[in-house]
């Protein structure tokens, strides 16, 4: 007998969605190309969505939803997809939110990656970051890297995750997955452990707790890849976000660490594509080492944009170079790129000599 739930999720899943979002007095709402869409007019109601989401819960997991009013844990849907789940309790009772995790880890190539990934996938070691706000693939592009090095190298990987979403059928490597709270009671021990079980690859789902960071950093330097997301706008908010972690006094240790072991930064958006049939990703990208690591060391990260600007031959680049060359190429629409741009007034005067006729929104005019 299927679940409730199931004409929802092929509703989302038909349309290519990305998340189901399930509230009571609201229809069920899928995110269709990045916009919220109805899949159906007449609302939720409570006793309709209470029983929908217990039925998928264990009874370990009714009890946190019940006692910490929040509970995240992944749903495999027969063979067509995986979920992220989180429920949660708002104003109106009882919510929840499905990110869909497909069945099959796309590769480097269908994602038509930049080259820049490949080569940061294949480092011996060093921390690359993966930023970018909620919903921009991070954890997609993160699978594509390790899906890249699971297929082309003999080597230990390891995946720390809460809860783990894409699963890996080992190729070439060993691959390990271990889930936040059942196999490690949290990412800084996980990654404490990583560094006892002669891995070569760990993949860590969030960095964002000082002793994660700085276990991250250790593991790194010592020549473990560490392959992990942050939530950050930019590559210099995520370098910030990173280090004021830590206190002050600490703040010295931890450039050092970063400036030595950071191989790169990808900070990523999805933008609505020109042709309203997906989203297309720009990407801001840093390298580490040479000036980029002396720039670490002396706090001066407000001058990375700047390298960034003028090192495109090295395969870096600000995210506004690259929505420019995404409206040069009719990829987004000139409207699409000046909503993600980071400097939108000095976009605005891009836009404008891209096309002559773009008429700039009331906020950037002069």
């Amino acid at each position: 007998m299927s679940a409730r739930i199931s004409p929802l999720f092929d509703a989302l899943l038909a349309e290519k969605g990305s998340d189901l979002h399930l509230s009571i007095g609201y229809p069920p709402l899928g995110r269709i190309r990045g916009k919220l869409t109805p899949l159906r007019e007449a609302p939720l109601t409570a006793s309709e969505l209470e029983g929908m989401l217990l039925e998928l819960a264990t009874p370990e997991q009714k009890l946190q939803i019940t006692e910490e009013l929040d509970l995240d844990f992944a749903y495999t849907y027969g063979t067509k997809a995986r979920f992220r789940a989180n429920y949660f309790y708002k104003t109106t009772g009882l919510a929840a939110v499905f990110r869909c995790i497909p069945s099959k880890v796309q590769s480097l190539e269908e994602l038509s990656a930049p080259e820049v990934m490949r080569q940061l996938a294949e480092r011996r070691g060093g921390l690359v970051l993966v930023t970018g706000p909620a919903g921009s693939g991070k954890t997609t592009t993160l699978a594509a890297m390790l899906h890249h090095l699971n297929q082309t190298r003999y080597a230990s990987l390891l995946t720390l995750e809460d809860p783990v979403e894409f699963v890996h059928e080992p190729a070439k490597a060993q691959v390990t997955h271990r889930e936040i709270g059942p196999h490690a009671p949290s990412f800084a021990a996980g990654l404490r452990s990583a560094a006892r079980e002669d891995v070569d690859v760990v993949l860590v789902s969030d960095l964002s707790a000082p002793d994660a960071i700085r276990e991250a950093l250790q593991l790194a330097s010592s020549g473990v890849l560490v392959l992990a997301s942050m939530y950050a706008l930019s590559v210099q908010s995520a370098l910030e976000r990173l280090l004021h972690a830590f206190p002050e006094q600490e703040q010295g240790r931890i450039r050092g660490l970063l400036a030595d072991s950071l191989a790169g930064v990808l900070s990523q958006q999805l933008v609505r594509a020109a042709d309203s049939k997906g989203r297309v990703l720009a990407l801001e990208v840093l390298l580490g080492g040479g000036s980029v690591a002396a720039m670490i060391r002396q706090g001066q990260e407000a001058q990375l944009a700047e390298l960034m600007r003028a090192a495109q031959t090295k395969g870096m680049q600000t995210l506004d170079q690259h929505l420019e060359r995404l409206v040069s190429a009719n990829a987004i629409t000139p409207e699409a790129a000046l909503e993600k741009a980071q400097d939108r007034e000095a976009f605005a005067l891009t836009l404008q000599r891209l096309r002559p006729g773009f008429e700039l929104p009331e906020d950037v005019r002069a």
